[in-house]
């Protein structure tokens, strides 16, 4: 039904209508990034750092990215986001496949992580071998952290001291690297039950965003 390939030149008049939908997208969740703009996911195309999927008439169906940190310590497979007609396919399942094989292709030694608030992806990911762990043993590159400020949790990221928001961390180590991390990481095993996930995502939330709340009910009262 879809062709899943890398993004190429081919694939940049897509652009537009991918970062469209990843704003509208984040509206509607509440959640994550707002928007990558056009110029930047025409550059990862580019770069032969993105995965689109079309369907067979050639009308765009999803698309994720890589985005590396640290020197290339740390990877990302960001902003993966499905059409609206083509969601509950089994989609974004298949493109977060091929990003992360393109992210071991890339960058073979490096540490693959993602920050969601879906539950969906992350049971996805836990598929794939990541764990979830603290925010601690993510990047502490800046220009990541940066990017954070878009999102409309980013008070929340500020409070903790960059320590914990909505989003869950999760985390792909290469094997024989960092045993002692993984071994010693917080561990969920979600993966033979997505209602495990949806209760984690729910109960993440609701606190969270209670301590934003009480914290605006404070400074109001100054």
């Amino acid at each position: 039904m879809f062709i899943i390939q890398p993004a190429g030149l081919a694939h940049t008049r897509y652009a537009e209508i991918i970062s469209q939908e990843m704003e509208e997208s984040a509206k509607a969740r509440g959640t994550g990034i707002a928007k990558r703009s056009p110029e930047y996911l025409i550059n990862k195309m580019l770069e032969g750092k993105s995965i689109i999927a079309l369907t067979k008439t050639g009308d765009w169906a999803g698309f994720c990215y890589i985005e590396a940190w640290g020197h290339g310590k740390f990877v990302a497979n960001s902003g993966l986001i499905v059409a609206p007609p083509f969601r509950r396919s089994g989609l974004a399942r298949e493109i977060k496949k091929e990003i992360f094989k393109l992210s071991r292709k890339k960058y073979p030694e490096s540490k693959i992580f993602g920050l969601t608030t879906g539950a969906a992806v992350m049971k996805i990911n836990s598929e794939l071998g990541y764990f979830p762990v603290s925010y601690s043993d993510l990047t502490d590159d800046e220009e990541f952290w940066k990017g954070c400020q878009s999102c409309v949790n980013y008070e929340i990221l500020k409070t903790k001291n960059r320590q914990n928001c909505i989003c869950t961390a999760m985390l792909y180590v290469p094997k024989n690297a960092d045993k002692k991390k993984k071994e010693l990481a917080l561990r969920m095993d979600f993966g033979k039950d997505l209602r495990l996930f949806e209760r984690w995502t729910r109960l993440k939330r609701y606190v969270m965003l209670n301590l934003k709340k009480t914290k605006n009910k404070t400074l109001n009262l100054f």
